[in-house]
């Protein structure tokens, strides 16, 4: 069963939507579902209505909402793709983090004080990561998270566990910050690296062309039993 909730920004100045899909039983816990450059589209509630068929909660948080609600972006097609580029741009990161810190609020409330994780893609993927060093989130997994390096003198902040999904020949991270990723992150007690050689950016996406099935399917079982080992 899947909805529309409004949650409040954290100064209940402002509401924006987050699509939820919610599981036939008792949640298990939530999860919040981080959106790519291209929106909260059919994709990224896909990835929700898989979490709920799992017995989770799942919320995506229209984090464009700031610069344009409710878009959706086919990053198949070249002027949507670019369209996704160029928001990526001009979005605010850093309230994005607190637009996710309220859904984290929000999930709570939904699941009774219970356990919440987060797992994002792309842009996603990096506000996992900052997810993990700057909310109390329960968990995270960022699949092909993009400019990390800038982010490693956070990890220290990282008090929960954290996984990330590293696409090997990814074309908007290179080996140079992969490397950097692996560096400053091997030795964190909280934090697994995956890597996917020879796999792009996307792999794992739902639909559309950059899915790479074999490599998906390895990474989405990885996270099913990292958050059943820490959600429950």
């Amino acid at each position: 069963m899947s909805e529309t909730l409004a949650i409040p920004t954290l100064d209940d100045s402002a509401q924006f939507d987050a699509y939820v899909a919610r599981p036939a039983a008792t949640p298990r816990a939530a999860i919040i579902v981080i959106q790519e450059i291209f929106g909260v589209n059919a994709g990224i509630r896909r990835k929700c209505d898989r979490l709920a068929a799992d017995g989770y909660l799942a919320l995506a948080p229209d984090l464009f909402w700031r610069i344009e609600p409710g878009i959706e972006l086919d990053p198949d097609i070249p002027d949507q793709l670019q369209r996704g580029l160029d928001l990526f741009g001009t979005f605010d990161q850093d309230m994005g983090i607190r637009d996710i810190e309220a859904t984290i609020r929000a999930a709570r409330a939904q699941v009774g004080g219970g356990r919440v994780g987060a797992v994002g893609y792309c842009l996603g993927g990096r506000l996992a990561y900052m997810t993990a060093t700057r909310t109390d989130i329960d968990a995270s997994v960022g699949y092909y998270a993009v400019a990390i390096d800038q982010l490693l003198h956070e990890s220290h902040a990282i008090a929960r566990p954290l996984m990330l999904h590293i696409a090997g020949e990814d074309g908007f991270v290179d080996a140079a910050t992969q490397a950097a990723m692996h560096a400053g992150l091997d030795a964190h007690p909280k934090v697994v690296l995956h890597d996917y050689p020879g796999e792009d950016h996307g792999f794992a996406t739902e639909m559309g062309k950059r899915r790479s099935d074999a490599a998906a399917q390895l990474a989405d079982q990885r996270t099913a039993d990292f958050f059943a080992e820490h959600l429950g």
